[in-house]
């Protein structure tokens, strides 16, 4: 059975995060509060994470053109919500609707990728923030009925920020809500979460996972094996985009607002990073990279703000946390790229 180690990176990001809690501690901060909101921060983000590492693991890259699979879910969730939709009946319908979006996306998305290898991670940028204003003029022009989805005035276009409450705004946030003094767990957020990952785990033992890895590892030979490399690329690509799309909205219902046009402009960025943080090679990534880059991501965000606010001047709060966190993931990609010793 593999131990599970951590690299420098995480041991940094780790002691970095455990330097805050010091301070939020010394300050009088409400910790129980920081451990509420950094389980659900976790969990919300850690979906959209866990879909890199289809593409990580087929050899594609990491996933910068991930705003396409993220358009695919806010799709979902519009045609849900024109509908009407509520509750759970509304939260799996987008789910199911962007998921079928997902796969046409993630099909054209593969076309593209396989056709110019060795450059995706270029390519996907690109990609993801070109898809970004085509999405736009469909927010622009979709024909909904639902008159709270509208501008308030001319009565055409979506609105930028669509109020989730009244339609299925933080569910699984609040199901099975285990509270442990002042504690509040977020168990059905959680559980849907570790689901996820449970599922990518066992998908990773199947067939076409291993043969995902052995792409990843040496497409030639596996060429020369007689598996068809583009299929599987391709397949791998479209399960990425569609884990996307569901991380949308788990991400959207916790945070209470389906947030159109350039919402997923920089959702990119902090999703490589933290699996990066968590270990992620090039051309391997586990569920615990995801897990565990996404906590520690995620954790370090959320305490920095408030006791950079504390400790310094409050306009040094968000130049002090990015230089930071920035400067942790800067160096985690250079670990990565240093030669394995024998």
């Amino acid at each position: 059975m593999k131990r599970l180690t951590l690299n420098p990176p995480q041991i940094i990001m780790f002691c970095f995060m455990l330097l805050l809690l010091a301070m939020a501690f010394f300050i009088d901060m409400d910790l129980a509060g920081i451990l509420n909101d950094s389980l659900i921060k976790w969990a919300m983000n850690g979906v959209i994470v866990l879909s890199l590492i289809p593409m990580i693991n087929v050899g594609a890259g990491r996933n910068f053109g991930i705003p396409i699979g993220l358009s695919a879910g806010l799709c979902g969730m519009i045609f849900a919500l024109d509908r009407r939709l509520t509750s759970w009946i509304g939260f799996f319908s987008s789910i199911l609707l962007g998921m079928l979006v997902a796969v046409v996306f993630g099909f054209l998305y593969a076309k593209l990728l396989n056709r110019l290898k060795l450059n995706e991670e270029i390519v996907g940028t690109f990609a993801g923030y070109s898809f970004i204003p085509i999405m736009n003029l469909f927010y622009t022009f979709v024909p909904v009925t639902n008159r709270q989805m509208l501008y308030p005035i001319g009565g055409q276009g979506l609105r930028p920020k669509v109020n989730l409450d009244q339609y299925f705004g933080q569910i699984l946030d609040n199901f099975l809500q285990l509270r442990i003094g002042p504690v509040v767990i977020p168990l059905g957020l959680l559980l849907f979460f570790f689901g996820i990952a449970w599922l990518i785990w066992l998908f990773g033992k199947t067939r076409t996972g291993l043969v995902f890895s052995a792409i990843a590892e040496n497409e030639n030979f596996v060429r020369l094996s007689g598996i068809n490399v583009n299929f599987y690329r391709t397949l791998g690509i479209i399960l990425s985009t569609v884990i996307a799309a569901i991380g949308v909205v788990v991400y959207s219902q916790s945070y209470g607002i389906l947030h159109l046009y350039d919402g997923p402009f920089m959702m990119s960025f902090p999703a490589v990073s933290a699996i990066v943080i968590g270990g992620a090679s090039p051309k391997k990534a586990t569920v615990a990279n995801a897990m565990i880059g996404t906590f520690l991501y995620q954790t370090t965000y959320l305490l920095s703000i408030p006791v950079a606010n504390a400790l310094l001047i409050p306009e040094m709060a968000e130049i002090f946390r990015t230089i930071i966190t920035s400067g942790i993931i800067l160096y985690a990609f250079i670990f990565e790229r240093k030669p394995k010793r024998a």
